[in-house]
C-alpha cells in the first residue's frame, strides 16, 4: 500500500494503536508483522525476497563477530555482497543487461537473445538491499555489535515507514533504536504531534505539488513535437520540482510516521535547492544515500586523501554508480556522471574563481552572491534533472531540439495550452501552492528544523489552524479531487 491511499488511512492508526497498548516486550514483534503485511500488500512472494536478504546479512553479522581472521571476514563480506547485489542485478538490471547484449549482437549481425525471464521489479528493492549491506559493512568495521535476536534485526531490515523508498537507516541508528524499546519511554506526545504535522506536510508535497506539477511535466513529454522552448524549459523546472516533493514527501511522512511511534529516522532532505554548489546540493539530497556512497564506496576508494587525479577517479566512480542505482538505464548513469563532472569542475576552477573575485572585489558574504551561487546551483541540477527524467536517448534528443529550436514566447502572453489539456487555472492553482511549498523550506533553511517539529514549537491555536489548511488542501487539490489521481512515488521505481 502506497502512503498516499486509503488503506494506508485505515493501517496506520490501527498499527499505531495496538502498538501503544501492548507490554513493550511484544512491540517489536508487532511492527515485525505489520511491516512484512505492508510491504506484501504489493506483492506477497517478493516478500520471500526481503527475508532471504535478511538471513543471509543477519548470518554475516554473526560469523563476522566471531571470528578476528582478515581473511575469513573479507570472504563473509564477499559472500553477503555476492548473494545481495546478485539478487539486485537480476530483478532491476537483467533486462538492460540483455538489450545491451542484444544491441551488440544485432549491430555485428548476429542472433538476440530472447529473454527467458518476466520478473517485475520488487518494491524498495535497491533501498533495503543497502541498508542490509551497511549493516554487513558495519559489523565488519567493529563499528557495531552482531544483532544476536533475528526478529529484531528482521525489523530493521523491513521497518514499514522507510522500507520502500528510504531514508535507507544506518544500523548504528535505527537498530540501536529498536534494541532499546523496552527499555525507554515510547510514548512522547510532542513527537506524536510533531510527526503528524510533518506526514500532513510530506502529502501535501506528494498529493498537491509533486502530483499536480506531473500533469503538467507529463503532457509535455507526451506531446514533444509540439512543444516548444517555454513549455520544455517549463517543464523542466516542474520537474525539478515534481522529483523532490514527491521523494521529499514520501521521507517526511516516513519520518513523520516512526516519530509518532518514538523512532528518530535520519534526515533526508535538507532544503537542496537552497545549495551554494553541486557538492553541497548532495549534503542535502537524498542524504541517506549520498552518505551511504560516501561512507562504504568514496572513502573506500580513498576519497579525497590520495592525489587529485585519484581524488576525480573516486568522484567519478562513485557518482556513475549513483545514477546506476537510481536506473537500469544510461541516461542515468550519464545524469550520474554529469553531477560527478560538475564537482570536478567545480574543484578545477575554484582557484581561478577566487582570483576573480579578488580582482573585482567582489562581496562574497553578501546575500546577493549567496543568492547567485544558489541560481547556478539549481540550474546545474535542474539541467541535469532532463537527462533524469528522459529516460531514453531518443526523447532527450527530441527533448533538446524542441527547446532550442522552437522559441514560443507568445505562450506566456496568452497563447494556447489546449494541445497539452492543460487549464490555466490549474496552473495558478500549482503557482499558489508553490508559494506555500517555499515559506515551508524557507522555514527549514532559517529555523533548521523541519516543519513538524517546527510546528509543535507554536501556539496551540496556530498549529491546529495550519493542520486544518493543510487537511482541506489535500482533500480538495491532493489525491481526493474531482477528476484527480495521485501517482505512485516515483522513488518506488528505484
Amino acid at each position: 500500500m502506497q502512503f498516499n491511499s486509503v488503506q494506508f488511512l485505515v493501517f496506520f492508526p490501527i498499527v499505531v494503536g495496538i502498538y501503544f497498548l501492548i507490554p513493550k516486550k511484544f512491540k517489536y514483534l508487532w511492527l515485525l508483522v505489520t511491516s512484512y503485511f505492508f510491504y506484501m500488500s504489493w506483492n506477497a512472494k517478493y516478500a520471500l525476497l526481503i527475508a532471504f536478504s535478511t538471513i543471509i546479512t543477519y548470518l554475516a553479522g554473526l560469523f563476522l563477530g566471531k571470528t578476528d581472521d582478515k581473511k575469513k571476514k573479507n570472504l563473509i563480506v564477499a559472500a553477503s555482497f555476492t548473494v545481495n547485489l546478485g539478487i539486485l542485478a537480476f530483478f532491476k538490471y537483467f533486462d538492460f543487461l540483455l538489450g545491451n547484449v542484444n544491441g551488440i549482437l544485432s549491430a555485428v549481425g548476429l542472433k538476440i537473445i530472447n529473454n527467458p525471464f518476466d520478473v517485475l521489479l520488487p518494491v524498495g528493492i535497491s533501498f533495503y538491499t543497502f541498508q542490509a549491506l551497511g549493516y554487513t559493512i558495519d559489523v565488519y568495521r567493529k563499528e557495531i555489535e552482531p544483532e544476536k535476536n533475528f526478529f529484531r534485526y528482521a525489523l530493521f531490515v523491513s521497518f514499514f515507514p522507510q522500507l520502500v523508498a528510504g531514508p535507507i537507516e544506518r544500523s548504528k541508528n535505527l537498530l540501536g533504536q529498536i534494541d532499546e524499546m523496552s527499555k525507554k519511554r515510547l510514548w512522547d506526545y510532542s513527537k506524536i504531534v510533531s510527526g503528524f504535522g510533518l506526514m500532513l506536510w510530506g502529502m501535501f508535497q506528494k498529493v498537491v505539488v509533486a502530483d499536480r506539477c506531473a500533469v503538467f511535466v507529463d503532457a509535455v513529454h507526451a506531446n514533444l513535437f509540439a512543444a516548444g522552448t517555454v513549455e520544455t524549459v517549463a517543464s523542466a523546472i516542474l520537474f525539478s520540482i515534481q522529483i523532490y516533493c514527491d521523494f521529499a514527501g514520501y521521507s517526511a511522512v516516513a519520518i513523520g510516521a516512526a516519530r509518532v511511534m518514538g523512532f528518530s529516522l535520519m534526515e533526508n532532505f535538507n532544503t537542496p535547492y537552497f545549495a551554494t554548489s553541486i557538492q553541497d546540493f548532495w549534503r542535502r539530497w537524498h542524504v541517506s544515500l549520498s552518505s551511504w556512497f560516501r561512507d562504504y564506496l568514496y572513502i573506500p576508494l580513498g576519497g579525497s586523501r590520495c592525489s587529485k587525479l585519484k581524488k576525480y577517479r573516486n568522484i567519478m566512480i562513485t557518482f556513475l554508480a549513483s545514477g546506476l542505482w537510481h536506473g537500469a538505464s544510461w541516461t542515468f548513469v550519464f545524469w550520474g556522471g554529469l553531477h560527478g563532472a560538475f564537482q570536478i569542475i567545480g574543484d578545477l576552477l575554484r582557484p581561478i574563481k577566487q582570483k576573480v573575485n579578488d580582482f573585482f572585489k567582489v562581496k562574497t558574504e553578501t546575500f546577493s552572491y549567496k543568492l547567485g551561487q544558489i541560481m547556478i546551483t539549481y540550474g546545474l541540477t535542474t539541467f541535469a534533472w532532463i537527462f533524469f527524467r528522459a529516460r531514453t536517448w531518443e526523447n532527450l534528443i527530441l527533448y533538446f531540439n524542441r527547446m532550442l529550436t522552437k522559441p514560443n514566447l507568445w505562450i506566456v502572453f496568452g497563447g494556447g495550452l489546449d494541445y497539452l489539456n492543460i487549464n490555466r487555472d490549474d496552473v495558478k492553482i500549482v503557482v499558489a501552492f508553490l508559494g506555500i511549498l517555499l515559506l515551508g523550506e524557507i522555514v527549514r533553511y532559517v529555523k533548521k528544523v523541519d516543519v513538524g517539529e517546527y510546528l509543535w514549537q507554536q501556539n496551540l491555536w496556530f498549529r491546529i489552524g495550519v493542520f486544518i489548511v493543510l487537511i482541506v488542501i489535500i482533500l480538495v487539490y491532493g489525491e481526493y479531487g474531482i477528476h484527480f489521481d495521485s501517482g505512485k512515488f516515483i522513488y518506488f521505481d528505484f
